[in-house]
């Protein structure tokens, strides 16, 4: 049980220096490790500046869609308002045009009423004869 006990301490003792050294860090860093931390930061700041253009794009093209829409919106309101109006006035073309067929039908109807009563053709009377300044009358051939 010595050699138990022994091996024991020399457990922990390493397992303490360990963890010395792990709480302590290495202050070396090798070259190419230093090159590749710092070609790492340039490209996080490379990609937080184009993450920042995105955005910036995105809220833009999130305006000109409401704007868009926004227009949609009133273009489609008008065009209701339109499509209404132009409704109403084929209704009033069609209430004016079949009044105009019901006076121009009754005004044919009167035209025609006195065209059955001149079915009897009104008797001739010869034209007046024009008299010249010589007492002659005109036109004729004596």
């Amino acid at each position: 049980m010595t050699m138990s006990g022994h091996s024991m301490r020399e457990v922990y003792t390493v397992v303490g220096c360990g963890l010395l050294l792990s709480l302590v860090g290495c202050d070396y860093w090798p070259p190419a490790l230093q090159a590749q931390i710092e070609q790492m930061r340039s490209e996080t700041q490379t990609l937080t500046m184009e993450k920042a253009q995105l955005q910036a794009q995105v809220s833009d093209l999130s305006k000109a869609k409401q704007e868009a829409q926004s227009q949609m919106d009133e273009l489609g309101r008008m065009n209701r308002e339109k499509t209404a109006m132009i409704m109403s006035l084929q209704k009033q073309l069609d209430v004016v045009r079949a009044k105009t067929l019901k006076s121009r039908s009754s005004k044919s109807a009167q035209r025609k009423i006195p065209a059955k009563l001149k079915a009897h053709p009104a008797p001739k009377v010869p034209p007046a004869k024009k008299v010249c300044r010589k007492g002659s009358v005109c036109g004729s051939s004596v």
